[in-house]
């Protein structure tokens, strides 16, 4: 038995009527408002961000919400994924990220070279990166802003 599927006209033309209909990001957002922002969610954020687990605190690195000067003290974190979440935040200031052009690690370099919010300045820096790999998607980024 042949698993091949062989559609009359009539059934494609049914699958095709009732086939859902496509909306744009603007209308998927429209209908699925993300909840506001509240003190509540502010003050869990600050004190998630002194939490001893580090993937804890990778989630306040990683959130669009995060205050200004809880990513200043994140960029400055022991544990590497917590800056690496930073450095790939779009919502960081651009203050921060320069300060992780840096970083001895090359995991949170390579983030930062990925964020297209990090200022020219910074990218040029990390276009001369001792890594290869960090050196390499500087240019891979360039060459997507230009395609």
């Amino acid at each position: 038995m042949s698993c091949i599927r062989f559609n009359t006209p009539a059934q494609r033309k049914q699958m095709k009527a009732m086939a859902p209909a496509m909306v744009t990001a603007e209308q998927a957002e429209s209908l699925h408002p993300a909840p506001r922002v509240t003190d509540s969610k502010i003050t869990r954020l600050r004190l998630l961000a002194t939490h001893s687990n580090p993937k804890i605190r990778e989630s306040v690195a990683s959130s669009y919400n995060t205050p200004v000067d809880l990513f200043a003290a994140l960029a400055a974190d022991d544990d590497e994924g917590v800056r690496a979440c930073v450095a790939r935040n779009e919502t960081a200031p651009c203050d921060v990220l320069r300060s992780l052009v840096d970083d001895p690690s090359e995991r949170v370099r390579g983030f930062l070279a990925l964020n297209f919010y990090v200022p020219a300045d910074s990218m040029a820096q990390l276009s001369v990166d001792h890594s290869e790999t960090v050196r390499s998607l500087v240019q891979w980024k360039s060459d997507v802003a230009t395609a």
